[in-house]
């Protein structure tokens, strides 16, 4: 049996495309749609640092750069961002898939469309925090859909607030996917696929949290 990807159908009809991944003796289109995956992921992340998304530090500094010097300063911010969000989407798609290939006894290129879906969830989450950001000026760890702004609420502590702020109801819904999608297609005991994911999880946020505190710094060091 053959099955081919198609990531949106999934969500129409997620058990009926698990039975048949579950069955599937060939993939069709996996590194297909990698590649459309990891462009969409660089295009997004370049049009957020385009609309100005994470270059306050840039902007403060303005004043003491020539004209030439502000728009290479954003040019490159761009470009890094573009490659962040190359990196980003690599280790989202392989490494947990990875990790996930030595714990059960599912497929890779299963697994690798278990991770393809995970993306495409996280990119939707980035693409909602442009009109936040954009419009209503909130920073993609204290949004209405993560325990970030709760946390800005209790305490001025970054690293706490980056921390919850990357816990999201996406996040929470992508948990619940990955431990559905791994005990449907393989015979691991549910409570070593949940113990593994939510590690797995608690991991990303710390790098989250700790990557968005060193951030501004590494920033401000750059264009200073």
């Amino acid at each position: 049996m053959t099955y081919q990807i198609n990531l949106f159908k999934f969500f129409l009809s997620m058990e009926d495309h698990l039975f048949r991944i579950q069955k599937a003796e060939k993939i069709k289109h996996l590194w297909k749609v990698t590649g459309l995956l990891l462009f969409c992921s660089v295009m997004i992340y370049a049009w957020m640092a385009y609309l100005g998304m994470g270059t306050n530090l840039i902007s403060e500094n303005a004043v003491s750069l020539t004209e030439t010097q502000y728009e290479s300063s954003k040019f490159w911010f761009i470009i890094g961002r573009a490659a962040y969000g190359l990196l980003f989407s690599i280790i989202i798609l392989f490494l947990p898939s990875f990790l996930f290939y030595l714990l059960t006894d599912i497929p890779y290129q299963k697994l690798m469309i278990l991770q393809q879906i995970v993306l495409v969830i996280m990119l939707i989450e980035r693409l909602i925090w442009i009109p936040l950001a954009v419009l209503l000026g909130l920073d993609w760890y204290v949004t209405p859909l993560s325990f970030g702004i709760i946390a800005s609420y209790l305490t001025e502590t970054p690293l706490i607030i980056y921390f919850l702020g990357a816990i999201s109801l996406f996040q929470l819904s992508i948990i619940w996917l990955q431990v559905k999608y791994l005990g449907k297609l393989s015979e691991t005991r549910k409570s070593v696929i949940w113990i593994t994911v939510i590690l797995l999880h608690l991991i990303g946020w710390c790098l989250a949290a700790v990557i968005a505190f060193t951030d501004s710094y590494m920033i401000s060091r750059w264009f200073n």
